[in-house]
């Protein structure tokens, strides 16, 4: 791992396992966009050889590629949390969560740049369910159980967010700053809550951009009832003991 020497203030932190289908044209479509935005890939040992591919992409783009090898599967959200730390170290100032499968459309990293950069948002959720539902190639089913956890949470938390589970974010420095990454419990899709969540109750600024979710071509999904069955019953605990818990107040 080494510190990037590209001028940008973008990163984009792409969690990675079993992506060898999609790990190159997903490096390719961010380092084309006309704002220039690094690349931090967090591999967990993907046995399907997705680290050498990225490493690849190292070496056509050097200094703008970056990947953190871990020895196995840890959980989406500690992947992120290790991203945004590294993140932090190195001084950007707009830190993006995005799935490496193509379902966020890399082009719309522009739009939640612009609503940081440029509209003044702490934290930008690229949202499908702020004009609808705009979800393509879901099972109905998916779609239904998507959608109404996130009405739930919204119900729980009191958040005006309507996408709360979603995965693609810019986060502006001084929220990363802010929130206590250490105390962040929750490692599947409940971590997307959490932080979201946790900003909320610092004051930051959340806006939605609408996006339109796409679900993956090539490869495996990795979403599974587990994973949701701990956004349904953490989003309980979460408000309780947001009831005994002092938020920090945002840093510049």
């Amino acid at each position: 791992m080494h510190t990037p020497t590209s001028k940008s203030d973008c990163v984009v932190i792409i969690p990675m396992y079993n992506e060898r289908e999609n790990a190159a044209a997903i490096i390719d479509a961010v380092m084309a966009l006309p704002h220039p935005m690094d690349v931090l890939v967090i591999d967990d040992n993907s046995p399907d050889g997705t680290a050498a591919i990225v490493k690849e992409q190292m070496a056509r783009y050097p200094g703008r590629v970056d990947i953190i090898e871990r020895e196995g599967k840890l959980g989406l959200g500690t992947a992120y949390i290790t991203g945004f730390r590294h993140a932090l170290d190195a001084g950007y100032e707009y830190i993006f969560e995005m799935d490496a499968d193509f379902s966020h459309n890399p082009n719309d990293l522009m739009a939640l740049y612009n609503a940081c950069a440029r509209d003044g948002a702490d934290v930008a959720i690229g949202s499908r369910y702020i004009t609808g539902v705009n979800v393509v190639n879901w099972p109905m089913g998916r779609v239904l159980m998507s959608f109404y956890a996130s009405k739930y949470v919204r119900m729980v938390t009191r958040m005006k967010v309507r996408d709360t589970t979603a995965g693609f974010v810019c986060y502006r420095r001084r929220v990363l700053k802010t929130i206590e990454l250490d105390k962040i419990r929750f490692k599947g899709y409940a971590f997307q809550i959490e932080m979201k969540f946790t900003a909320y109750k610092c004051g930051f600024k959340i806006v939605e951009v609408p996006i339109i979710f796409v679900n993956r071509v090539l490869g495996q999904s990795k979403m599974n009832s587990s994973i949701f069955g701990e956004a349904v019953f953490g989003v309980i605990r979460l408000k309780t003991s947001s009831w005994f818990r002092k938020y920090p107040k945002p840093v510049e």
